[in-house]
Protein backbone atom coordinates (compact mmCIF):
# COMPACT_ATOMS: atom_id res chain seq x y z
CA UNK A 1 0.00 0.00 0.00
CA UNK A 2 2.96 2.11 0.58
CA UNK A 3 4.16 1.83 -2.86
CA UNK A 4 1.47 2.51 -4.35
CA UNK A 5 0.57 5.58 -2.63
CA UNK A 6 4.45 6.46 -3.40
CA UNK A 7 3.66 6.08 -7.26
CA UNK A 8 0.34 7.71 -6.88
CA UNK A 9 2.28 11.04 -5.55
CA UNK A 10 5.16 10.75 -7.92
CA UNK A 11 2.50 10.18 -10.80
CA UNK A 12 -0.30 12.88 -9.69
CA UNK A 13 0.58 14.64 -6.20
CA UNK A 14 1.00 18.10 -6.05
CA UNK A 15 -0.65 19.48 -8.80
CA UNK A 16 -3.39 22.39 -8.69
CA UNK A 17 -7.17 21.97 -8.60
CA UNK A 18 -7.57 24.33 -10.96
CA UNK A 19 -5.24 21.74 -13.27
CA UNK A 20 -7.74 18.82 -12.10
CA UNK A 21 -10.18 21.10 -14.39
CA UNK A 22 -8.54 21.71 -17.21
CA UNK A 23 -7.74 18.01 -17.37
CA UNK A 24 -11.35 17.10 -16.75
CA UNK A 25 -12.15 19.66 -19.43
CA UNK A 26 -9.81 17.60 -21.95
CA UNK A 27 -10.89 14.06 -20.98
CA UNK A 28 -14.58 14.97 -21.92
CA UNK A 29 -13.85 16.90 -25.32
CA UNK A 30 -11.72 13.89 -26.54
CA UNK A 31 -14.67 11.34 -25.34
CA UNK A 32 -17.04 12.62 -27.60
CA UNK A 33 -14.52 13.82 -30.07
CA UNK A 34 -15.89 11.19 -32.68
CA UNK A 35 -16.50 13.83 -35.89
CA UNK A 36 -13.38 14.57 -37.28
CA UNK A 37 -11.53 11.22 -36.99
CA UNK A 38 -14.05 9.54 -39.29
CA UNK A 39 -14.54 12.61 -41.59
CA UNK A 40 -12.65 10.70 -44.38
CA UNK A 41 -14.80 7.54 -44.31
CA UNK A 42 -17.84 9.88 -43.78
CA UNK A 43 -16.92 11.94 -46.87
CA UNK A 44 -16.25 8.23 -48.93
CA UNK A 45 -19.45 6.62 -47.53
CA UNK A 46 -22.12 9.09 -46.89
CA UNK A 47 -20.86 11.63 -49.91
CA UNK A 48 -19.60 9.92 -52.19
CA UNK A 49 -16.00 11.47 -52.64
CA UNK A 50 -12.49 9.47 -54.00
CA UNK A 51 -10.29 8.89 -51.71
CA UNK A 52 -8.20 11.79 -53.73
CA UNK A 53 -10.98 14.33 -53.05
CA UNK A 54 -11.69 13.13 -49.02
CA UNK A 55 -8.18 13.65 -48.48
CA UNK A 56 -8.16 17.56 -49.94
CA UNK A 57 -11.47 17.71 -47.63
CA UNK A 58 -9.64 16.40 -44.58
CA UNK A 59 -7.05 18.87 -45.70
CA UNK A 60 -8.85 21.68 -45.54
CA UNK A 61 -9.28 21.18 -42.14
CA UNK A 62 -5.76 21.23 -41.29
CA UNK A 63 -5.40 24.15 -43.32
CA UNK A 64 -7.97 26.08 -40.70
CA UNK A 65 -6.14 24.78 -37.93
CA UNK A 66 -3.30 25.99 -38.80
CA UNK A 67 -4.48 29.75 -38.79
CA UNK A 68 -6.35 28.94 -35.44
CA UNK A 69 -3.43 27.56 -33.60
CA UNK A 70 -1.45 30.60 -34.49
CA UNK A 71 -4.67 32.75 -33.25
CA UNK A 72 -4.86 30.95 -30.26
CA UNK A 73 -1.66 31.46 -28.98
CA UNK A 74 -1.81 35.46 -29.65
CA UNK A 75 -5.06 35.56 -28.04
CA UNK A 76 -4.09 33.32 -25.11
CA UNK A 77 -1.26 35.62 -24.60
CA UNK A 78 -3.55 39.00 -24.90
CA UNK A 79 -7.00 38.12 -24.56
CA UNK A 80 -6.24 35.46 -21.49
CA UNK A 81 -6.26 31.64 -21.63
CA UNK A 82 -10.09 31.30 -20.07
CA UNK A 83 -11.30 33.65 -23.00
CA UNK A 84 -9.60 31.85 -25.47
CA UNK A 85 -10.93 28.41 -24.24
CA UNK A 86 -14.25 29.76 -23.87
CA UNK A 87 -14.61 31.48 -27.21
CA UNK A 88 -13.08 28.32 -29.15
CA UNK A 89 -15.39 25.40 -27.88
CA UNK A 90 -18.50 27.74 -28.33
CA UNK A 91 -17.88 28.06 -31.37
CA UNK A 92 -17.11 24.76 -32.14
CA UNK A 93 -20.61 23.66 -30.96
CA UNK A 94 -22.62 25.88 -33.90
CA UNK A 95 -19.75 24.77 -36.45
CA UNK A 96 -20.33 20.95 -35.31
CA UNK A 97 -24.30 21.29 -36.16
CA UNK A 98 -23.92 23.03 -39.39
CA UNK A 99 -21.64 20.43 -40.11
CA UNK A 100 -24.10 17.58 -39.01
CA UNK A 101 -26.56 19.50 -41.34
CA UNK A 102 -24.44 20.11 -44.68
CA UNK A 103 -25.16 17.82 -47.58
CA UNK A 104 -22.81 19.47 -50.56
CA UNK A 105 -19.40 18.97 -50.58
CA UNK A 106 -18.36 22.33 -50.94
CA UNK A 107 -20.39 23.81 -47.84
CA UNK A 108 -18.26 21.02 -46.24
CA UNK A 109 -15.08 21.33 -46.81
CA UNK A 110 -15.68 25.48 -46.10
CA UNK A 111 -17.13 23.91 -42.70
CA UNK A 112 -14.42 21.34 -41.81
CA UNK A 113 -11.82 24.66 -42.39
CA UNK A 114 -13.98 26.60 -40.09
CA UNK A 115 -13.75 23.93 -37.82
CA UNK A 116 -10.22 23.52 -38.08
CA UNK A 117 -9.90 26.99 -36.88
CA UNK A 118 -11.65 26.55 -33.81
CA UNK A 119 -10.72 22.97 -32.96
CA UNK A 120 -6.67 24.18 -32.73
CA UNK A 121 -7.50 27.25 -30.82
CA UNK A 122 -7.37 25.51 -27.66
CA UNK A 123 -3.99 23.80 -27.65
CA UNK A 124 -1.89 26.69 -26.60
CA UNK A 125 -4.23 28.50 -24.06
CA UNK A 126 -4.51 24.75 -22.50
CA UNK A 127 -1.10 24.19 -22.24
CA UNK A 128 0.40 27.83 -21.35
CA UNK A 129 -2.23 27.64 -18.17
CA UNK A 130 -0.90 24.61 -17.78
CA UNK A 131 2.47 26.15 -17.16
CA UNK A 132 0.87 29.01 -15.42
CA UNK A 133 -0.40 27.06 -12.62
CA UNK A 134 2.24 24.14 -12.42
CA UNK A 135 5.48 24.23 -11.17
CA UNK A 136 8.55 23.19 -13.05
CA UNK A 137 9.54 20.62 -11.31
CA UNK A 138 5.73 19.07 -11.78
CA UNK A 139 5.07 20.24 -15.39
CA UNK A 140 6.29 16.63 -16.55
CA UNK A 141 3.80 14.94 -14.70
CA UNK A 142 1.23 17.39 -14.92
CA UNK A 143 1.97 17.09 -19.57
CA UNK A 144 2.13 13.33 -18.81
CA UNK A 145 -1.59 12.99 -17.38
CA UNK A 146 -2.76 15.45 -19.99
CA UNK A 147 -1.57 12.96 -22.74
CA UNK A 148 -3.01 10.08 -20.77
CA UNK A 149 -7.09 12.46 -20.44
CA UNK A 150 -6.49 12.98 -24.35
CA UNK A 151 -5.86 9.19 -25.39
CA UNK A 152 -8.46 8.10 -22.75
CA UNK A 153 -11.36 10.14 -24.25
CA UNK A 154 -10.34 9.37 -27.71
CA UNK A 155 -10.22 5.17 -26.36
CA UNK A 156 -13.77 5.91 -25.03
CA UNK A 157 -14.71 7.69 -28.50
CA UNK A 158 -13.07 5.28 -30.96
CA UNK A 159 -15.21 2.51 -29.06
CA UNK A 160 -18.62 4.38 -29.00
CA UNK A 161 -17.61 6.78 -32.30
CA UNK A 162 -16.92 2.79 -34.39
CA UNK A 163 -20.69 1.62 -33.54
CA UNK A 164 -22.43 5.05 -34.23
CA UNK A 165 -20.63 5.46 -37.58
CA UNK A 166 -22.51 2.48 -39.11
CA UNK A 167 -25.84 3.24 -37.59
CA UNK A 168 -25.19 6.98 -38.22
CA UNK A 169 -22.57 9.54 -38.80
CA UNK A 170 -25.34 12.29 -38.51
CA UNK A 171 -24.70 11.10 -34.57
CA UNK A 172 -21.12 11.94 -34.70
CA UNK A 173 -21.32 15.34 -35.49
CA UNK A 174 -24.01 15.86 -33.05
CA UNK A 175 -22.22 14.01 -30.01
CA UNK A 176 -18.96 15.89 -30.87
CA UNK A 177 -20.95 19.03 -30.34
CA UNK A 178 -22.24 18.36 -27.10
CA UNK A 179 -19.28 17.08 -25.07
CA UNK A 180 -17.57 20.53 -26.51
CA UNK A 181 -20.47 22.22 -24.98
CA UNK A 182 -20.03 20.38 -21.34
CA UNK A 183 -16.53 21.27 -21.78
CA UNK A 184 -17.35 24.91 -21.97
CA UNK A 185 -19.02 24.81 -18.99
CA UNK A 186 -16.83 23.30 -16.94
CA UNK A 187 -14.03 25.80 -18.20
CA UNK A 188 -16.93 28.62 -17.41
CA UNK A 189 -17.37 27.05 -13.80
CA UNK A 190 -14.41 26.27 -12.54
CA UNK A 191 -11.44 27.25 -14.53
CA UNK A 192 -10.23 30.89 -13.65
CA UNK A 193 -7.88 33.21 -15.62
CA UNK A 194 -4.27 32.48 -15.28
CA UNK A 195 -2.81 35.18 -17.08
CA UNK A 196 -1.01 37.16 -14.91
CA UNK A 197 -2.53 40.58 -15.80
CA UNK A 198 0.20 42.06 -13.76
CA UNK A 199 3.16 39.84 -15.43
CA UNK A 200 5.37 42.22 -17.29
CA UNK A 201 4.37 42.39 -21.16
CA UNK A 202 7.23 42.66 -23.92
CA UNK A 203 8.29 46.28 -24.16
CA UNK A 204 8.88 48.06 -27.41
CA UNK A 205 12.03 47.77 -28.66
CA UNK A 206 14.09 51.13 -29.09
CA UNK A 207 17.17 50.03 -31.28
CA UNK A 208 14.73 49.36 -34.04
CA UNK A 209 14.72 45.62 -33.49
CA UNK A 210 10.47 44.14 -33.58
CA UNK A 211 9.24 44.15 -30.34
CA UNK A 212 9.12 40.46 -29.27
CA UNK A 213 6.01 38.61 -30.19
CA UNK A 214 5.05 35.84 -32.63
CA UNK A 215 7.98 36.65 -35.00
CA UNK A 216 10.28 35.81 -31.97
CA UNK A 217 9.10 32.24 -31.88
CA UNK A 218 8.92 32.32 -35.67
CA UNK A 219 12.52 33.12 -36.20
CA UNK A 220 14.57 31.13 -33.09
CA UNK A 221 16.67 28.58 -34.88
CA UNK A 222 16.85 26.11 -32.10
CA UNK A 223 13.33 26.07 -31.40
CA UNK A 224 12.07 25.71 -34.97
CA UNK A 225 14.41 22.55 -35.22
CA UNK A 226 12.53 21.31 -32.64
CA UNK A 227 9.32 21.87 -34.09
CA UNK A 228 10.68 20.26 -37.19
CA UNK A 229 11.06 17.44 -35.58
CA UNK A 230 8.14 17.37 -33.82
CA UNK A 231 6.39 18.26 -37.52
CA UNK A 232 7.43 14.62 -38.78
CA UNK A 233 5.88 12.89 -35.65
CA UNK A 234 2.67 14.69 -35.88
CA UNK A 235 2.71 13.44 -40.02
CA UNK A 236 3.02 9.70 -38.65
CA UNK A 237 0.62 10.42 -36.03
CA UNK A 238 -2.12 11.53 -38.41
CA UNK A 239 -2.06 8.53 -40.51
CA UNK A 240 -3.82 6.85 -37.50
CA UNK A 241 -6.90 9.30 -38.73
CA UNK A 242 -6.18 10.34 -42.09
CA UNK A 243 -4.99 7.33 -44.16
CA UNK A 244 -5.04 4.15 -42.03
CA UNK A 245 -9.21 4.26 -42.50
CA UNK A 246 -8.59 4.06 -46.31
CA UNK A 247 -6.05 1.26 -46.17
CA UNK A 248 -8.03 -0.70 -43.84
CA UNK A 249 -11.11 -0.53 -46.39
CA UNK A 250 -9.21 -1.25 -48.80
CA UNK A 251 -8.06 -4.64 -46.99
CA UNK A 252 -11.71 -5.30 -46.58
CA UNK A 253 -11.88 -4.48 -42.81
CA UNK A 254 -14.95 -1.74 -41.82
CA UNK A 255 -15.51 1.26 -39.26
CA UNK A 256 -15.95 -0.98 -36.33
CA UNK A 257 -12.40 -2.79 -36.97
CA UNK A 258 -10.81 0.73 -37.52
CA UNK A 259 -12.42 1.79 -33.94
CA UNK A 260 -11.04 -1.46 -32.21
CA UNK A 261 -7.28 -0.55 -33.92
CA UNK A 262 -7.48 3.39 -32.28
CA UNK A 263 -9.46 2.18 -29.42
CA UNK A 264 -6.37 -0.32 -29.20
CA UNK A 265 -3.62 2.55 -28.61
CA UNK A 266 -5.85 4.96 -26.55
CA UNK A 267 -5.88 1.56 -23.72
CA UNK A 268 -2.72 0.78 -23.84
CA UNK A 269 -1.80 4.20 -23.22
CA UNK A 270 -4.69 4.18 -20.27
CA UNK A 271 -2.70 1.32 -18.52
CA UNK A 272 0.51 2.11 -19.35
CA UNK A 273 1.11 6.12 -19.00
CA UNK A 274 0.92 6.90 -15.99
CA UNK A 275 4.59 4.47 -15.57
CA UNK A 276 6.19 6.60 -18.29
CA UNK A 277 7.54 9.18 -16.42
CA UNK A 278 9.75 6.37 -13.82
CA UNK A 279 10.79 4.85 -17.01
CA UNK A 280 12.48 7.73 -18.70
CA UNK A 281 12.93 10.21 -16.33
CA UNK A 282 16.55 9.02 -15.73
CA UNK A 283 17.16 9.51 -19.74
CA UNK A 284 18.48 12.61 -21.76
CA UNK A 285 15.15 13.89 -23.28
CA UNK A 286 16.49 13.28 -27.35
CA UNK A 287 17.26 9.92 -26.78
CA UNK A 288 14.41 9.15 -25.54
CA UNK A 289 12.84 11.40 -28.56
CA UNK A 290 14.84 9.41 -31.06
CA UNK A 291 13.76 5.77 -29.41
CA UNK A 292 10.31 6.94 -29.47
CA UNK A 293 10.25 8.29 -33.37
CA UNK A 294 12.09 4.90 -34.44
CA UNK A 295 9.03 2.85 -32.65
CA UNK A 296 6.56 4.96 -34.25
CA UNK A 297 8.16 4.64 -37.88
CA UNK A 298 8.92 0.47 -37.62
CA UNK A 299 5.39 0.58 -36.95
CA UNK A 300 3.60 2.45 -39.85
CA UNK A 301 6.19 1.22 -41.92
CA UNK A 302 5.07 -2.35 -41.05
CA UNK A 303 1.45 -2.00 -42.43
CA UNK A 304 3.00 -2.14 -45.46
CA UNK A 305 2.82 -6.02 -44.92
CA UNK A 306 -0.50 -5.38 -43.46
CA UNK A 307 -3.39 -7.54 -44.46
CA UNK A 308 -5.66 -8.26 -41.93
CA UNK A 309 -6.54 -6.32 -38.47
CA UNK A 310 -4.10 -8.92 -36.91
CA UNK A 311 -1.42 -6.84 -38.33
CA UNK A 312 -2.68 -3.62 -37.71
CA UNK A 313 -3.12 -4.43 -34.20
CA UNK A 314 0.79 -5.39 -33.81
CA UNK A 315 1.99 -2.21 -35.41
CA UNK A 316 -0.50 -0.23 -33.34
CA UNK A 317 0.71 -1.61 -30.41
CA UNK A 318 4.54 -0.24 -31.37
CA UNK A 319 3.92 2.90 -32.55
CA UNK A 320 1.36 3.84 -29.50
CA UNK A 321 4.44 3.05 -27.24
CA UNK A 322 6.59 5.11 -29.37
CA UNK A 323 3.89 7.84 -28.79
CA UNK A 324 3.72 7.67 -24.94
CA UNK A 325 7.27 7.93 -24.47
CA UNK A 326 7.26 11.10 -26.75
CA UNK A 327 4.49 13.30 -25.44
CA UNK A 328 6.45 14.46 -21.70
CA UNK A 329 9.89 15.30 -23.55
CA UNK A 330 7.95 16.91 -26.19
CA UNK A 331 5.99 19.18 -23.70
CA UNK A 332 8.26 19.86 -21.51
CA UNK A 333 11.29 21.01 -24.08
CA UNK A 334 8.62 23.39 -25.75
CA UNK A 335 7.82 24.68 -22.22
CA UNK A 336 11.60 25.08 -21.33
CA UNK A 337 12.68 26.90 -24.82
CA UNK A 338 9.82 29.56 -24.40
CA UNK A 339 10.11 32.86 -22.36
CA UNK A 340 7.29 33.41 -19.99
CA UNK A 341 6.10 36.68 -21.71
CA UNK A 342 5.67 34.66 -24.86
CA UNK A 343 4.54 31.69 -23.50
CA UNK A 344 1.10 31.22 -25.60
CA UNK A 345 2.73 32.40 -28.80
CA UNK A 346 5.63 29.76 -28.50
CA UNK A 347 2.96 27.42 -28.03
CA UNK A 348 1.12 28.28 -30.86
CA UNK A 349 4.38 27.84 -33.27
CA UNK A 350 4.84 24.50 -31.54
CA UNK A 351 1.01 23.40 -32.17
CA UNK A 352 0.97 24.22 -35.73
CA UNK A 353 2.81 21.17 -36.46
CA UNK A 354 -0.54 19.37 -35.75
CA UNK A 355 -2.75 20.99 -37.85
CA UNK A 356 0.24 21.54 -40.52
CA UNK A 357 0.22 17.58 -40.23
CA UNK A 358 -3.26 17.27 -40.51
CA UNK A 359 -3.36 18.81 -44.55
CA UNK A 360 0.08 17.42 -45.40
CA UNK A 361 -1.06 14.04 -44.12
CA UNK A 362 -4.25 13.36 -46.16
CA UNK A 363 -3.53 15.95 -48.50
CA UNK A 364 -0.12 13.65 -49.83
CA UNK A 365 -1.61 10.57 -48.57
CA UNK A 366 -4.52 10.23 -50.18
CA UNK A 367 -2.82 10.59 -53.31
CA UNK A 368 0.20 8.02 -52.05
CA UNK A 369 -1.75 5.80 -50.72
CA UNK A 370 -4.27 5.95 -54.34
CA UNK A 371 -1.08 5.45 -56.47
CA UNK A 372 1.35 3.63 -54.49
CA UNK A 373 -0.56 1.25 -52.18
CA UNK A 374 1.64 -0.25 -49.45
CA UNK A 375 4.89 1.31 -50.73
CA UNK A 376 3.21 4.62 -48.94
CA UNK A 377 4.00 3.15 -45.41
CA UNK A 378 7.16 2.71 -46.27
CA UNK A 379 7.94 6.24 -46.98
CA UNK A 380 6.52 7.13 -43.65
CA UNK A 381 8.58 4.62 -41.94
CA UNK A 382 12.01 5.85 -43.68
CA UNK A 383 10.58 9.30 -42.74
CA UNK A 384 10.14 8.59 -39.22
CA UNK A 385 13.51 6.93 -39.22
CA UNK A 386 15.30 10.03 -40.41
CA UNK A 387 13.26 12.53 -38.07
CA UNK A 388 14.58 9.84 -35.34
CA UNK A 389 18.33 10.69 -36.51
CA UNK A 390 17.70 14.24 -36.19
CA UNK A 391 16.98 14.04 -32.52
CA UNK A 392 20.04 12.64 -31.70
CA UNK A 393 21.52 15.65 -33.59
CA UNK A 394 19.87 17.86 -32.41
CA UNK A 395 19.32 17.09 -28.46
CA UNK A 396 22.85 18.71 -27.40
CA UNK A 397 22.37 22.14 -28.68
CA UNK A 398 19.44 22.59 -27.43
CA UNK A 399 20.61 21.39 -23.66
CA UNK A 400 22.88 24.43 -23.71
CA UNK A 401 20.42 26.66 -24.86
CA UNK A 402 17.96 25.41 -22.27
CA UNK A 403 20.69 25.58 -19.39
CA UNK A 404 22.00 29.00 -20.45
CA UNK A 405 17.66 30.40 -20.04
CA UNK A 406 18.08 29.22 -17.09
CA UNK A 407 20.80 30.99 -15.91
CA UNK A 408 19.75 33.83 -17.55
CA UNK A 409 16.50 33.72 -16.31
CA UNK A 410 15.58 34.28 -12.41
CA UNK A 411 13.17 31.42 -11.23
CA UNK A 412 9.23 32.23 -11.17
CA UNK A 413 6.86 30.97 -9.19
CA UNK A 414 3.77 29.63 -10.87
CA UNK A 415 0.35 30.91 -9.98
CA UNK A 416 -1.28 29.62 -6.80
CA UNK A 417 -4.30 29.87 -8.37
CA UNK A 418 -6.91 26.53 -7.55
CA UNK A 419 -3.84 25.30 -5.18
CA UNK A 420 -4.79 23.55 -2.61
Amino acid sequence: MHVLRRWWHDTAGGLPATFWYLWAGILINRAGAFAMLFLSLYLTTARGASEALAGAVVGAYGAGGAVGVLLGGVLADRWGRRSTLLAAHLATVGLMVALALSEHLAVIAVLSALVGVVHSMPSPAFVAAIVDLVPESRRSRAFNLQFWAFNLGMAVASLLAGVLAEASFLALFLVDAGATLVTALVIAAKVPETLRRGAPRPAPATDGRRRPGLLTALTDRTFLTFVALTFVLAVLTMQTSTIMPLAMRADGLGPSAYGLVVALGGALIVVGQLFVPRLIDRHRKARVLAVSTGLMAIGFGALSVADGLGVYLAAAAVWTVGSMLAAPPNAQINADLAPPELRARYQSVFYLTFPAASFVAPTLGGVSLQYLGSAHWLIVGGLGLLAAAGHLLAGPPRERRVAALRRATPPRPADQVGVH
